[in-house]
């Protein structure tokens, strides 16, 4: 498992504002939109390529073209703020969805849909914007495993040490993209200093 935290002067500067509890609603989605154009780019630099000759308007150009289709696969439901850049960047994107609700109380999730599209010979990002526990995402990560990927990734927004822990020791395999590494668990499972419920104040719920 490795772990790559976004480190940009843009990304510091969105990422203290959407902290911010003040913040609202429709800027706290354009923010997350900003933040997730910059993790989409920086999660995705190893993608293959190929050739591809094209003709200028001067001559013609021995270029490269991404090698390979991408799935996104968002965690619902929070995870859907993060999928809108992968959508605008990328040429040749399908999506997956996993449906996953924690229990406030007991910070277990609990699954309530899947449904994938072929996923063989893909690479697969898995998007959520919060790393706490990291027991949603190693099941996911599970699922979407035995759904058929072999090439995986997953993309926060914050993250904490507890939970990039569980998703090393459940799927050392899967690098893990995040915007912020943040200090530890509360005593009811919210990263600190974190910035709340994403899905809560991405929606205004």
């Amino acid at each position: 498992m490795s772990l790559h935290v976004l480190h940009h002067p843009l990304a510091a500067h969105v990422m203290t504002h959407l902290r911010d509890q003040s913040t609202k609603p429709a800027t706290f989605r354009t923010l997350a939109y900003q933040l997730g154009l910059m993790l989409a780019i920086e999660a995705t630099r190893d993608l293959a390529t190929k050739d591809k000759t094209v003709q200028t308007p001067l001559e013609t150009h021995a270029g490269q073209v991404l090698a390979r289709p991408l799935v996104v696969v968002p965690i619902l439901r929070a995870g859907l703020g993060m999928m809108q850049p992968f959508l605008d960047l990328f040429p040749d994107v399908s999506v997956g969805y996993v449906g996953l609700e924690r229990d406030h109380e007991t910070a277990v999730a609990r699954s309530y849909y899947c449904k994938m599209p072929p996923l063989t010979g893909k690479r697969v990002l898995v998007l959520d914007p919060m790393l706490a526990t990291g027991g949603s995402a190693a099941q996911a990560l599970t699922v979407v495993k035995e759904a058929g990927a072999h090439e995986l990734t997953f993309v926060c927004i914050v993250s904490s040490p507890e939970g990039v822990a569980a998703v090393a020791a459940a799927h050392p395999d899967v690098p893990i993209y995040t915007a912020a590494h943040d200090r530890e668990l509360n005593d009811r499972r919210y990263i600190l200093p974190g910035l709340g419920d994403f899905g809560d104040r991405l929606y205004g719920t």
